[in-house]
């Protein structure tokens, strides 16, 4: 499990990242995290990055929603909501907070994938 907390406009929000947030997202938004966080890396680098131009709508709700999964797996506080979660907040950049997601999710998997490894060598697989 790796947390990382991330500014967005004067609010710092902590996001988890775990084994069980494919769970939670399957649960709450009957989707695939891993198709969908494949398809929002993608259109992240094809479309957001240097030059600028936008993202398609159904990309950012993907991103919204990946965000609040991995938010209220931090903090199950938050409103069970995502619109309510994201009413407080001021406008802010999708560019600056994705790739701390994006990064907090590659970390996890890295980490995951090292302990099976591990765990393999150790039963002698």
């Amino acid at each position: 499990m790796l947390e990382k907390t991330v500014a967005i406009g004067d609010k710092q929000v902590r996001f988890r990242s775990s084994a069980s947030v494919p769970r939670l997202y399957r649960i709450k938004f009957k989707r695939d995290i891993f198709k969908d966080l494949a398809r929002l890396e993608k259109s992240f680098r094809e479309n957001g990055g240097e030059d600028g131009s936008m993202m398609e709508i159904d990309d950012l709700e993907i991103f919204e929603n990946v965000a609040y999964i991995m938010a209220y797996h931090a903090d199950p506080t938050i409103p069970s909501t995502i619109d309510e979660w994201l009413e407080q907040f001021e406008m802010f950049s999708i560019y600056q907070v994705l790739p701390e997601i994006l990064d907090l999710w590659g970390a996890n998997i890295f980490t995951d994938v090292e302990s099976k490894k591990n765990l393999n060598q150790a039963v002698g697989k």
